[in-house]
């Protein structure tokens, strides 16, 4: 069940802008147990929402790896996003309008200084296991760094320390697309969606890579025009457009490649060192944007850490699509944890 909570008090970001009040959208499943030591948090991807269960069925769910009759998950709709938390469609305090282009720019460390708001809003002390993909794997880093004591055990999939040049790259691209959309200086909900379609299909390429494709989007050897992965790609970015938002992916793009865990903090040594949970970090074997050499780097600089590495055609979407394999690895590193998995 989706439910709100309403910050009103002024919030200061990273860049010195400060966001007048905020509200972030979020759902809880099952019950907190009397020792309070049974809550797992998930933090969603670029555009993912409140609904783990929607988005990731394969690990949260009855019967599954995070199962509500034993877990009290949470998980909440980053600031940004287009999925009922504050972002670039809300209506700004100041002036009764939407902010659109006017959104203040976020860091992954204001998303994580409103999901530690709302954390203490649900009382929660302890969160015994926060989890998170890609984007979310980040706010987790990041959460484990600044509340090191309130973090138990940290589950991060395809993510990384700092957002590489080449994943920037790749999100520059997609805004270069949204901004060729002669709609996009407009102040209006749809501006840019046209821009956004192409983003997307760049997107993709990032997220799979070339043997997914040669395994999924083969064309009979007769075509000479419109082939498979070129219909794809167009049916991809219309999907897209149906569900998500130009400013909203502007946004929160922008906050993955603000992603440094060493910013302000001497070194990534430095930085790593802060975390006390026992961490598990899986990467991907055929993940492009976020490769394995990125996990083996947070494994060597976190003190209590393990890597699992888990084989996949799919890519960096391998850590939605993989869940049997993610499943089992974290079973295999929490094993004598047999009360909450």
């Amino acid at each position: 069940m989706i439910q709100k909570f309403l910050y009103r008090s002024p919030f200061k970001l990273d860049s010195n802008e400060v966001l007048p009040e905020f509200e972030l959208s979020y759902s809880v499943q099952g019950r907190l147990n009397k020792n309070k030591d049974n809550v797992v948090w998930i933090c969603h991807a670029l555009t993912g929402n409140a609904n783990p269960e929607g988005w990731w069925s394969g690990l949260v769910g009855e019967g599954k790896t995070f199962d509500p009759s034993k877990h009290f998950i949470v998980c909440a709709n980053v600031l940004g996003s287009c999925y009922g938390s504050t972002g670039p469609l809300s209506k700004s305090p100041s002036t009764g309008r939407p902010y659109y282009h006017d959104f203040p720019h976020l860091t992954i460390r204001d998303i994580v200084n409103s999901l530690d708001l709302l954390r203490n809003h649900l009382q929660i002390t302890r969160i015994q296991y926060l989890v998170g993909g890609s984007l979310g794997g980040q706010q987790a880093l990041e959460w484990s760094i600044k509340q090191p004591d309130k973090i138990i055990n940290l589950i991060l999939v395809a993510t990384n320390a700092k957002h590489s040049p080449w994943g920037i790259a790749f999100n520059e691209s997609q805004r270069l697309a949204i901004a060729s959309d002669v709609s996009w200086k407009e102040n209006r909900k749809e501006a840019g969606q046209n821009g956004l379609a192409t983003a997307r299909s760049i997107a993709l390429l990032s997220y799979r890579n070339y043997s997914t494709y040669h395994k999924t989007q083969q064309d009979d050897n007769d075509k000479i025009d419109d082939f498979n992965a070129s219909s794809y790609q167009r049916y991809q970015g219309q999907k897209f457009i149906n569900r998500f938002n130009a400013f909203s992916y502007w946004v929160l793009s922008k906050a993955m490649d603000s992603h440094d865990v060493s910013r302000g903090r001497k070194s990534f040594s430095n930085a790593l060192g802060f975390i006390k949970a026992k961490t598990l970090v899986i990467g991907i074997t055929t993940d492009l944007l976020f490769p394995i050499s990125e996990s083996v780097f947070i494994t060597q600089h976190i003190k209590n850490s393990q890597l699992k590495i888990i084989d996949s055609i799919y890519g960096h979407d391998g850590f939605l699509i993989e869940s049997e394999q993610i499943h089992n690895s974290i079973i295999e590193s929490y094993l004598p944890v047999k009360e909450m998995i």
